[in-house]
């Protein structure tokens, strides 16, 4: 049948006019209530969120519904158009390049038949049609082309497009779960200094070589310490990342320039509001990982192996952005031992924003973004293929890479779990800002409520002076209007 209906020879697949009603109906019944119970546990985990007074986290899962309803657009655009897509005809040769498995050599010499049935998914009669995919082919075989892309093809890259986006939210969960609980020491350095805050212990002065902080990142103005400097970073962000003269020494300094007349301000707490925060920043898929994903399904060309080198770049960046994270600690211990030769009670450093990348400290969020979604896609990727081709499929490559490209992108995944996520999680406070995190939600609500009324009041003043009305502050609060005629 041209519309796609049974046949006596089961040449196509039976359509939904020809499905018994109790079977639509069942399988429509599952579908529902799967999708009813995970809406309910959304919403439940929303309400305990809420409850628990973890606005941040709370954020963070309304960014997962986000991204799960443009998901769900994506599957309806992939149904939609995948009809029309089969008459947007093409030359067969086109079809031969930039493939991501070699044509067989009989292919190669014979020429058109295998291409065309590889490209409109009729091999072995494996096809998904839906109403009208017979016409469709038809309609380029006709022509003496090919459909650009199959049904099938679409229905494989709909698959993987969720794999890759539900791999990417729950190894960002998993990831921020295990940097959090890397701090879980440094909430006991908090307590032990509040409670020193509360002694009346007299501060004594100590030479600035003496507090262990300097000790262990200045070792002189030599150039060959400075060197030296930045391979201690690189090699520290493996081991003890942040120690408690570290942590102390960041934390006074944040307080004394941003809480100066709060010096019990409990830090930990802010830390980790402000990381919860930042969550919902990286458990979002943003239009430049979007870009990514594509040029990644561009470049998956045989022979061209550019995969074993996309994943060694996320590695690579993973291991620069923590050695300067580190360095940033070295290049804040150095300044206190530059300005002074003794200091009162305990040491504090100077934040500020040049001592990142384009004096920008947002900048590492958005890197440590990129490397969480190439890990996913790495991940995602190699089960995908797995399950649908498997292992031993073209696609997959050598199995030498893949094994490789693997065992990659999880240490990644551990280490920037371990080790960069909670660098960040402090060094990221050391820039002349601070966040508004550092108020609790009903105050920072309130500040964000009479900011959006500033502004409004603003414009209204903007307009009325451009009608011609001016309004000038009395002395005691009031305003007089005085028009122009």
């Amino acid at each position: 049948m041209a519309g796609g209906g049974a046949t006596a020879d089961g040449g196509a697949e039976i359509t939904l006019e020809y499905t018994p009603t109790w079977i639509v109906a069942a399988v429509c019944c599952v579908i529902v209530v799967i999708s009813l119970v995970f809406e309910r546990l959304l919403h439940s985990l929303g309400k305990r969120l809420k409850k628990g007074s973890k606005k941040p986290l709370y954020d963070a899962l309304l960014k997962i519904k986000e991204e799960l309803m443009l998901l769900g657009f994506i599957s309806l655009l992939l149904s939609v158009f995948q009809g029309p897509a089969q008459k947007i005809c093409v030359q067969e040769s086109i079809m031969h390049h930039m493939l991501p498995c070699p044509l067989p050599a009989s292919e190669s010499a014979a020429g058109a038949k295998y291409g065309a049935a590889m490209f409109t998914g009729v091999l072995g009669g494996a096809r998904r049609l839906l109403a009208g995919g017979g016409a469709a082919n038809d309609y380029c075989q006709k022509k003496g082309k090919v459909p650009i892309i199959s049904v099938e093809a679409i229905h494989q890259l709909h698959i993987f497009i969720f794999v890759l986006a539900v791999t990417h939210v729950a190894l960002s969960v998993i990831t921020a779960i295990l940097g959090i609980a890397q701090t879980r020491n440094w909430r006991r350095w908090e307590e032990e200094i509040q409670l020193r805050a509360k002694s009346v212990d007299p501060q004594m002065i100590k030479h600035v070589q003496e507090f262990k902080f300097i000790r262990d990142h200045f070792k002189g103005h030599e150039k060959r310490w400075h060197i030296l400097g930045w391979m201690r970073s690189f090699f520290k962000q493996f081991y003890g990342s942040v120690t408690e003269e570290d942590y102390t020494a960041m934390r006074l300094g944040f307080v004394m320039k941003h809480c100066k007349g709060h010096p019990k301000f409990n830090f930990y707490k802010y830390m980790i509001r402000a990381f919860e925060a930042d969550f919902k920043k990286v458990v979002g898929i943003s239009w430049y990982l979007w870009t990514l994903l594509v040029v990644f399904l561009l470049l998956n060309v045989h022979g061209w192996y550019v995969y074993i080198w996309l994943s060694l770049a996320p590695f690579i960046l993973l291991l620069v952005v923590g050695s300067k994270m580190e360095h940033i600690i070295t290049e804040l211990a150095v300044q206190v031992a530059q300005r002074h030769t003794a200091i009162e009670g305990d040491v504090a450093v100077t934040p500020s924003d040049d001592f990142f990348w384009f004096h920008r400290p947002k900048l590492v969020l958005h890197l440590i973004h990129i490397v969480l979604f190439q890990n996913a896609f790495e991940i995602a990727f190699f089960f995908w293929l797995l399950v649908t081709y498997g292992f031993s499929s073209c696609i997959m490559g050598r199995p030498a890479y893949v094994i490789a490209r693997l065992v990659i992108s999880v240490v990644s995944q551990l280490l920037c779990a371990y080790s960069t996520l909670p660098l960040y999680a402090i060094v990221s406070h050391m820039g002349n800002s601070f966040k508004k995190a550092i108020f609790d939600d009903n105050v920072s609500e309130g500040l964000v409520n009479w900011a959006q009324n500033a502004r409004r009041r603003k414009g209204k003043k903007t307009t009325n002076s451009e009608t011609g009305d001016s309004s000038v502050d009395g002395r005691y609060g009031g305003s007089v209007q005085m028009t122009n005629a």
